[in-house]
């Protein structure tokens, strides 16, 4: 390679040798093709020199009285300041061995002396390059989290302010279902009771978007107690009576108390969103069926539909955040929106697991678990 570097902030090089004569000849090669250039006669104070003036890269000598290359590397690695710049050992140890301990030892190439100052030079360059590179990714990058967190900022803005008319809308459209005097036709109770179960659905994926965000920052409090989880179901199920229309929705309430210790308002939540995403997907005239059961040392909640069932591929994904864009570019469709993953975050954060069981074609069932609140369940009676 012949390239010379320009003279405007050259890169700058540390040689590391403990032979004087070598230092001298490639300090010159290097400097005659435009390297800022600084040597060092000893482990320490090529240590000492780094630290003072981080160069850009580092050719490293390994036999050297007191403390050697490897060493020096080493100690370059674990310092938090240095542990990014390349190094090149540069030696006349010939074994595999000694190739295998320098790249153990943090090094990024390795170079064999008696050397060619071309070879040298080239590989010089190629890191550097390598270097430069990867800092303009890291700062592309940064660049690019900024972006992500101001866009963040702005839709979590709009979407908070948007929940408060919705709220405002959901509950006019429900004084006017509210036709005591029969003044509406039936024509107009459908156009309202339609328009309160979209309102309904764009309050609930509006709170997801806030409340995901609120899981994924821990900034969510979890105010937790002992719940039924059986009137828990129930008061989902009347809550979402408005989405069903058609549907129709089952629940069997067990004979015995299923106590939990857990943030009710969360759950109650959770088992709407997927209540919510069951009756969405499942055929007119269709069934959801909810249930309860003891499952070892937790309770398990299941929602069936009768839907169109998921795709292998699909069954983890549409739990995570930022897979259900994958999944949509696929033109699949197998959740409202954030939901699934408010549920999965909510769910794990009261130290519990969510899942789907699935067959295409055939429905899916969703399921979390929670752990039982096992002296509640003890103290309580069957009702």
């Amino acid at each position: 390679m012949t390239t010379t570097i320009p003279d405007q902030n050259p890169p700058s090089v540390l040689m590391v040798d403990d032979t004087p004569a070598n230092l001298a000849l490639l300090a010159g090669l290097l400097g005659r093709k435009g390297y800022r250039v600084m040597a060092a006669a000893s482990g320490p104070l090529a240590l000492e020199s780094a630290r003072a003036d981080p160069p850009d890269l580092i050719l490293l000598d390994i036999n050297m009285p007191g403390m050697n290359g490897y060493e020096v590397c080493t100690l370059l690695k674990s310092d938090d300041a240095l542990k990014d710049i390349p190094v090149i050992f540069l030696s006349a140890l010939h074994e595999t061995i000694d190739k295998v301990r320098a790249f153990g030892a943090g090094g990024v190439d390795y170079v064999s002396k008696p050397f060619q100052f071309a070879e040298v030079e080239a590989r010089v360059a190629t890191h550097l390059e390598l270097r430069r590179q990867r800092r303009q990714l890291q700062e592309t990058n940064s660049r690019l989290r900024e972006l992500e967190d101001q866009r963040d900022s702005l839709v979590h803005m709009i979407i908070h302010d948007l929940r408060s008319p919705l709220t405002g809308i959901y509950l006019s459209l429900g004084l006017l279902q509210d036709d005591k005097k029969n003044v509406l036709t039936e024509t107009s109770k459908y156009y309202v009771s339609t328009g309160m179960s979209s309102t309904q659905k764009m309050v609930v994926m509006v709170s997801d978007v806030l409340d995901t965000s609120k899981m994924e920052a821990g900034q969510m409090k979890l105010h937790l107690a002992t719940c039924d989880l059986r009137d828990v179901l129930e008061e989902a199920i009347a809550a979402s009576r408005s989405l069903a229309e058609a549907r129709e929705v089952r629940f069997a309430r067990p004979e015995h108390a299923m106590p939990v210790h857990a943030d009710k308002d969360i759950v109650l939540r959770v088992i709407q969103n997927l209540l919510a995403n069951a009756l969405t997907f499942t055929r007119d005239e269709g069934v959801v069926v909810l249930a309860l059961a003891p499952v070892g040392a937790s309770v398990r909640v299941s929602v069936q539909d009768d839907g169109p069932g998921i795709a292998v591929a699909y069954r983890q994904k549409i739990f995570e955040k930022f897979a259900q864009v994958e999944v949509r570019a696929n033109r699949q469709r197998y959740s409202t929106g954030l939901g699934l993953a408010f549920c999965k975050l909510a769910v794990e954060a009261h130290g519990g697991s969510i899942g789907v069981d699935s067959e295409e074609g055939a429905g899916s069932t969703f399921w979390f678990e929670l752990p039982a609140d096992e002296r509640a369940a003890s103290a309580s009676p069957a009702l």
